[in-house]
């Protein structure tokens, strides 16, 4: 702003130092600008000299102080001068003033609108012709007309020069700002002659086509564009030579980029000839793309819909095998009995997390942190990694927290383990080697999983795109999406992953933050279990009971209804699905009212994006079904709101 009101002061102060008197008026003839000779030619007041000042002002003054002599009636003077600016007429003239002195009138419109003045006094030159023709009685009297005419015509002129140069200066703005807007326009934009000839273009064709020219003036239409490709749009490039405008879409061969080709006629005037034509491309392939993508997506919610019913009931089988394999394990079983059992309830629980993903598959993807015990996560996740490696292979795997509750999103870390043991597994090769998953603490901030092998490390490129999505080095048979999704699911739960080699292959580093849940172990409660099924009720109850708990059961909110005022009652725990017209949402929203200090709590197999699971997690914990005793364990163990 500064330097702005500095470059005024400066142009008006250049202005002042013109002998000429000069103004400049707005299309609503109102001042923009004037100098000082202006003011002190016509003796005008401070005010008429102010930006804004009337432009009809200023001539009633003039009037009124005889600028003009004798004026009959001075009102219809001052509107016909109005009319006159209004006009916008470029004109030249000579008047004589009231005091004898003569100036020359020199008249201009503006492009944007607006009126400049030039005022010259010229009563010197007037007075020297006077003297020529008065002591040059040797010259004809119609050499001296000659002579002031033409005197005149140079001045007139002159004028029309001036006006003529500001005119160019006036389009060659326009042009380079027409160029400019080209050159930015994201697009290819050029005109082709009858001839197929390139005579304009925003040399923007090598962004839309790599491989082609940018200066294509003067080529061949099949020169600059390729032969197949100009093949491809001859006959639309035709039809806009015989007046048919058209718009196609094609595939270059060249780079696979999907384009869009506009062909527009060149036509002089409604019916006359066509000079050329317009032709507009654009690259389409992100869009391409997304349309593909939208279409599979309805495909995918689709099947989601299909598939949510099922999903529901098989996640109630789930969670009973689940109830029964923790029955299973308290009894005397062989070793081997009670390995085949851990990594059956592994499965499970990795069914259940299939099926959750099924009945969400078209839902964006959301980091759901819940109660973890490490100790438990790393013995159900090392059975799950050994079943997809062979005997040649050995897994190991450590972690230094115990038995320590986190909040982690359990499926995700999951995924993303297993995803970096199979990578590690591919890397190594079938003759085998070592894989090593490692957890531990980083200044009581990070939760830290190391993945390391004894393969051959990742090369120079892997370690610079490695996280980039398609990016793969197994060729046809990865599909180099493995690392981008992990890279992914660890930056949406807010940490990173970087990729190295060690002394003995290649190593990944996945930090996510460390939250620790406090081990307060949850005291003895009498819970209030409601579940319509009764073999899943049974399997709930003996998880609750199992954990020193105290079971009351209901089969339907009315039962709940009724047994939730017995006194004794600490806890509800409810299915969202009741039999019936009422909600176990339902249920708990009218319990807290009238017994606001219960704790409460639901379950459900219901997918995360079901707006009654969404109306019930706004106000309680909700734990997906299906669900083993530590998943209870850890749901029983926070802070349950009443």
């Amino acid at each position: 702003m500064a330097r702005q009101t500095a470059t005024a002061k400066m142009t008006q102060a250049g202005l002042n130092l013109i002998q000429q008197a000069l103004s400049i008026y707005d299309s609503d003839l109102r001042l923009a600008v004037c100098n000082r000779p202006f003011q002190t030619m016509f003796g005008l007041p401070d005010h008429l000299v102010t930006p804004g000042a009337s432009f009809e002002d200023t001539i009633r003054y003039l009037v009124a102080s005889g600028e003009y002599g004798e004026v009959e009636n001075q009102e219809s003077f001052v509107q016909d001068r109005i009319n006159q600016a209004l006009d916008f007429q470029p004109h030249y003239m000579e008047r004589g003033r009231a005091n004898g002195r003569m100036i020359s009138v020199e008249g201009s419109p503006l492009p944007d609108g607006g009126w400049v003045t030039v005022y010259t006094d010229i009563t010197k030159i007037k007075r020297q012709e006077e003297l020529l023709r008065s002591r040059s009685e040797e010259l004809s009297d119609q050499l001296l007309t000659r002579a002031e005419e033409l005197a005149r015509t140079n001045r007139q002129l002159e004028s029309t020069i001036a006006q003529l140069e500001e005119a160019k200066r006036g389009l060659a703005e326009l042009e380079a700002r027409t160029r400019l807007t080209t050159e930015m326009t994201p697009a290819h934009i050029a005109h082709v002659d009858s001839d197929e000839i390139y005579t304009f273009t925003n040399r923007r064709l090598s962004a839309v086509l790599p491989g082609r020219p940018s200066d294509i003036i003067g080529m061949k239409f099949s020169d600059a564009l390729g032969e197949h490709t100009a093949a491809r749009l001859r006959p639309h490039l035709q039809g806009a030579l015989n007046g048919e405008s058209s718009v196609t879409e094609f595939t270059d061969v060249d780079t696979g980029r999907r384009i869009r080709s506009a062909f527009t006629p060149d036509r002089v005037g409604k019916d006359g000839p066509i000079n050329g034509v317009y032709l507009l491309s654009t690259d389409m392939t992100e869009e391409a793309q997304a349309r593909a993508v939208l279409s599979q997506t309805h495909k995918r919610e689709l099947a989601a819909q299909l598939t949510s019913g099922l999903a529901h009931d098989f996640s109630n089988l789930l969670t009973i095998i689940l109830g029964l394999q923790s029955r299973l394990k308290k009894l005397e079983l062989p070793a081997n009995a009670r390995d085949l059992s851990d990594a059956t309830v592994a499965a499970a629980r990795r069914g259940g997390t299939l099926l959750e993903r099924i009945a969400k598959i078209s839902d964006p993807r959301a980091v759901n942190p819940a109660p973890v015990d490490l100790g438990r996560f790393f013995e159900q996740f090392s059975a799950l990694a050994h079943a997809p490696l062979s005997d040649a292979f050995d897994l190991q795997t450590s972690q230094h927290l115990g038995n320590t509750l986190v909040l982690l999103d359990e499926g995700s870390v999951q995924d993303c383990l297993l995803n970096l043991v199979l990578n590690a597994r591919d890397a190594i090769g079938p003759e085998g080697g070592t894989i090593r998953v490692n957890a531990q603490k980083v200044r009581d901030t990070w939760l830290e999983f190391i993945v390391e092998d004894s393969g051959p490390g990742f090369s120079d490129e892997a370690l610079q795109f490695g996280l980039d999505p398609f990016f793969s080095t197994k060729g046809q048979a990865g599909s180099g999406l493995g690392l981008s999704m992990v890279f992914d699911a660890v930056k949406m739960s807010g940490g990173h992953v970087r990729l190295s080699n060690h002394p003995g292959g290649g190593k990944v580093t996945m930090r996510l933050p460390l939250r620790v849940v406090p081990q307060s172990a949850a005291k003895p409660l009498l819970i209030l279990l409601v579940e319509d099924m009764p073999d899943l009720r049974v399997s709930v109850r003996e998880m609750l009971t199992d954990m020193g708990h105290q079971v009351i059961e209901a089969a339907s909110y009315g039962e709940a209804d009724e047994l939730a005022d017995l006194p004794a009652i600490e806890m509800v725990l409810s299915d969202i699905k009741l039999s019936g017209h009422s909600t176990g949402v339902d249920l708990l929203e009218h319990l807290s009212k009238r017994r606001p200090e219960l704790r409460l709590a639901l379950m459900t197999s219901l997918p995360e994006a079901h707006p009654l699971r969404q109306r019930g997690a706004m106000s309680w914990p909700v734990l997906s079904k299906p669900f083993d005793p530590a998943q209870l364990h850890a749901l029983l163990v926070q802070e349950i709101p009443a």
